[in-house]
């Protein structure tokens, strides 16, 4: 990791079914040394195979609710009847270090981020078609088809925001959206937005030389 890097805050968004926790798991496999993922908080019960602090931090109905009192967390929003959030301290200490934070949102939260931290880059990951969603959430085989017909129906929704992000990311070839999503980010890095500070030094540096010194 270069020394003067800093981390860039990325919502990785799509609509469930869309592998975006794959992709995260993927990057994470391959790019562990530049990114840190952020673990959310959330209401709904574990999954089969899911784990208190690597998935998702769950917590009660009460318990999410003492934290948006305590404003522990950067957003949080309701989706399916849940509490979903982003803890506060764990973000903020990764970006300081270095590591570009990724955090799995969906749509309400990441407009609220990019509201209070414009500098965030957004990616929304989409299937290659409607059809595609469908087979994957049901192949799934984890959930209740009405809970499926409801994750359809928001996905209805979210397609009328996906405008709002910086970019669109076609997950049909796994590897190669991988990669695709880290190019991305990689090039940010090097964006004249991103490195005023070391755009003023330099110019320091030069006047300096033309002074002789």
């Amino acid at each position: 990791m270069a020394q003067n890097r800093k981390g860039i805050l990325i919502v990785l968004s799509g609509f469930s079914g869309s592998g975006k926790g794959t992709i995260m798991k993927e990057l994470m496999k391959k790019h562990s040394d530049v990114y840190a993922l952020s673990i959310s908080a959330t209401t709904r019960a574990p999954r089969v195979g899911e784990t208190d602090g690597i998935e998702y931090f769950f917590k009660t109905k009460e318990q999410f609710e003492e934290m948006i009192k305590n404003e522990e967390l950067i957003e949080y929003a309701q989706y399916v009847e849940h509490y979903y959030g982003t803890p506060k301290a764990y973000v903020t200490e990764q970006l300081e270090a270095g590591k570009d934070v990724i955090l799995e949102i969906e749509i309400q939260g990441a407009l609220k981020i990019k509201e209070k931290f414009p500098d965030t880059l957004l990616l929304f990951v989409m299937p290659p078609s409607a059809n595609e969603l469908k087979e994957r959430l049901v192949g799934r085989g984890t959930e209740k088809m009405s809970v499926i017909e409801s994750r359809l129906h928001r996905a209805v929704e979210e397609a009328e925001g996906i405008e709002n992000y910086d970019y669109l990311v076609i997950n049909d070839k796994l590897e190669e959206c991988v990669e695709q999503v880290h190019s991305i980010i990689e090039n940010e890095h090097v964006k004249v937005s991103r490195n005023i500070e070391f755009i003023n030094s330099m110019r320091k540096e030069l006047q300096s030389f033309s002074k002789g010194e």
